[in-house]
């Protein structure tokens, strides 16, 4: 059997640009002046957003990487998933998706190709859109992703930027996919049951943002994945200009993943998210920088609420599967901070 994350030298969001060299690639990006864009790249946003001055708003996004699992059906659908959760997290309803196939056809064949789309089309079915075209290229590397476009009504859109002093923090899938990753690609993974526990997290839809952007109470949000939750939840902070309170014991993590914990298993996209984001976090101890740091490939929702909305968000999280132990709080401050306790 083809193994996909052989043929790759890194996976899934863990493959990322580092952020100190992605902001470097910025440095001169010049967005200028769209009276109908509303959110561009300023703040690191999931997706782009386009006013159609209707009432409603057009979510555009991008989101492609290498293998990040052998099986390449899986490869499709967890890729779909992580790309279609960019509108999810804007509040917004995916509308269509396109493909983006880099193959490297002489080495792994059209065949296998053809299994990653059925993936990715499975997933585009059970969120109800079509996977409606895309592009392709002979690439050295296999990489696969969407682009994939949706609306949302104006009153309902959640940036990462909107969040207030005294919001509480949600996250609604576990951390510690990186590391199980890392564990895979490296021939290390100890546990089959941790694995596919992985496996299903990632493959879990977050459709539920479409519900949580009609709370009112609900200030901001996105999804964590290549820079980890500490990556993520800084550029809250920093959009919002407050700080953050993270409790470590009510994180939640992956059952089973201290093995891999205690044996120091974790990506190099760890270490680059840390070096990143360090100066803006309390002193970690080397558990909580691998799961604080550990890219997420398809992760979950890191939500921002007011206290009043508790119970609301709750509720659907609930329903959904997720976890509804708040995380943290977030707080005024002179400079974005994480802390953690």
């Amino acid at each position: 059997m083809v193994k996909l994350t052989e043929f790759a030298r890194g996976g899934g969001c863990g493959c990322k640009v580092a952020p100190a060299e992605l902001q470097k690639m910025l440095a001169g990006l010049r967005q200028g002046e769209h009276g109908a864009l509303l959110v561009g790249n300023s703040h690191n946003d999931d997706a782009a957003v386009w006013n159609l001055g209707n009432g409603q708003l057009l979510l555009s996004t991008t989101d492609f990487f290498l293998p990040v699992v052998d099986d390449p059906f899986d490869f499709g659908r967890i890729a779909a998933v992580n790309a279609l959760s960019d509108i999810y997290a804007m509040g917004g309803k995916p509308a269509f998706a396109l493909a983006i196939l880099g193959w490297p056809v002489e080495k792994l064949g059209a065949e296998l190709a053809s299994v990653v789309l059925r993936g990715a089309s499975q997933v585009c079915a059970e969120a109800g859109i079509p996977l409606a075209g895309g592009h392709t290229i002979d690439a050295t590397e296999p990489f696969f992703g969407l682009a994939v476009n949706g609306f949302c009504e104006v009153k309902h859109l959640k940036t990462n930027s909107g969040a207030q002093s005294g919001d509480i923090l949600y996250l609604s899938k576990p951390l510690g996919v990186g590391m199980v990753n890392a564990a895979l690609k490296r021939g290390s993974m100890p546990d089959a049951e941790l694995f596919a526990r992985a496996l299903e997290s990632m493959l879990k839809l977050n459709r539920i943002g479409e519900a949580l952007g009609r709370v009112e109470g609900v200030h901001a949000m996105t999804d964590v994945t290549g820079f980890g939750l500490a990556g993520h939840l800084f550029e809250i902070c920093k959009g919002s200009s407050l700080q953050a309170n993270l409790k470590w014991a009510m994180i939640p993590r992956l059952e089973g993943l201290e093995v891999l914990m205690n044996s120091y298993v974790f990506p190099d996209m760890t270490t680059r998210n840390f070096n990143a984001y360090n100066q803006n976090m309390s002193e970690l101890s080397a558990e909580a920088l691998m799961l604080l740091c550990d890219p997420q490939t398809s992760g979950g929702l890191l939500i921002a609420a007011a206290p009043e909305a508790a119970s609301a968000v709750e509720e659907i999280l609930r329903a959904d599967g997720g976890s509804i132990i708040p995380i943290g709080t977030l707080l005024s401050g002179k400079e974005p901070f994480i802390f953690v306790e």
